[in-house]
């Protein structure tokens, strides 16, 4: 947590200053005039026989901590606040995985869908309690495998055991998510409104249902912009390479990843965009969208160290008041 001196919950307790000024000013005055009422009525050749050096300078010092510790103290009941990296408390996450056929490639060891499982399960495993994490895949059709939940077990659980099938359908998977999203956040909303929501899309080719057409009324850039109009960004992860091969039907297939349809996608909808060629890049981006996901910057209360460092302040002053003076200031 980083102090902040710009911004102050209360800073009008910061008019107690004048009062400090003026305690200051009070000892000046008062220092001043004692030292006077000294020189008027001391018999100062007795004085200098009695004592070699004048008053010692070292009276001051508690009275200047006193002083240190009121601005401290000052300082705290005007309410200082700081950016604190805080867990959310409420947020809703689906995480869209791509479980087409061309998941079998082996560009990625042991296999795309291997990694994959292994990163996704590190993401859900990882994520604040406070976020409701929702499953759902997709190959020719969308799966809603869990429903946004706080049970990170079930999602794990349903990450293990994700089946291939043929066709990609990235547009029906992202208006799976919305439709999702919008029914949980009915149930939950409550005054605040619905929790904030994003949508993870990883995937590693190229739509093919509607036929390799993204315009479609149900094709992934439609979708996007759908999810733009509620809102709801979606971060898309390309996952694999240009060198993808695999074997359908007995004939090899190239199984190219298709970075510019993700990044349009993650366009149209207002979110980011990330790409993964091997399993550790994959974990990366998982571990980077854990931390933006899971927790947020807020300006939390910052007075404790001020009160503290003002109390310890405070209590010095009145040791060396003790020590040099034998009596509290």
């Amino acid at each position: 947590m980083t102090l902040s001196l710009r911004n102050f919950s209360a800073p009008l307790w910061f008019l107690l200053l004048i009062a400090v000024a003026a305690l200051v000013v009070g000892y000046v005055l008062v220092q001043r005039s004692r030292r006077k009422r000294t020189l008027r009525f001391t018999n100062l050749e007795l004085l200098e026989r009695v004592s070699s050096s004048g008053p010692s300078r070292w009276r001051h010092v508690p009275a200047v901590v006193l002083v240190a510790a009121l601005l401290l103290l000052t300082t705290a009941m005007a309410g200082p606040t700081a950016e604190q990296r805080v867990p959310r408390n409420r947020a809703t996450v689906m995480l869209v995985i791509d479980v087409s056929l061309s998941m079998e490639a082996t560009d990625v060891a042991p296999t795309r869908l291997k990694a994959a499982q292994v990163a996704a399960k590190s993401f859900a495993q990882g994520l604040t309690p406070g976020v409701n994490l929702g499953l759902i895949t997709f190959a020719g059709t969308a799966t809603v495998l869990v429903a946004p939940t706080t049970d990170r077990g079930g999602v794990a659980k349903a990450i293990d055991n994700l089946k291939l099938a043929q066709s990609t359908a990235t547009g029906e998977a992202i208006f799976a998510a919305l439709q999702s999203i919008e029914g949980f956040s009915q149930v939950v909303g409550g005054p605040e409104g619905p929790p904030p929501a994003r949508i993870v899309l990883m995937s590693d080719g190229k739509q093919t249902i509607p036929t390799e057409n993204e315009e479609d009324p149900r094709g992934s850039f439609t979708a996007a912009k759908a999810a733009a109009d509620r809102k709801i960004p979606i971060t898309t992860i390309s996952f694999g390479t240009a060198d993808g091969t695999v074997e359908i039907e007995g004939r090899v297939q190239s199984v190219a990843v298709d970075d510019g349809a993700m990044e349009e996608i993650a366009t149209l909808s207002g979110g980011d965009f990330y790409k993964a060629a091997t399993a550790d890049q994959l974990r990366k981006v998982y571990d980077t969208l854990g931390e933006q996901i899971g927790y947020e910057i807020k300006e939390a209360d910052a007075s404790r160290p001020w009160l503290i460092l003002g109390t310890l302040a405070a209590l010095i002053s009145a040791a060396l008041s003790l020590l040099f003076g034998q009596r509290l200031p």
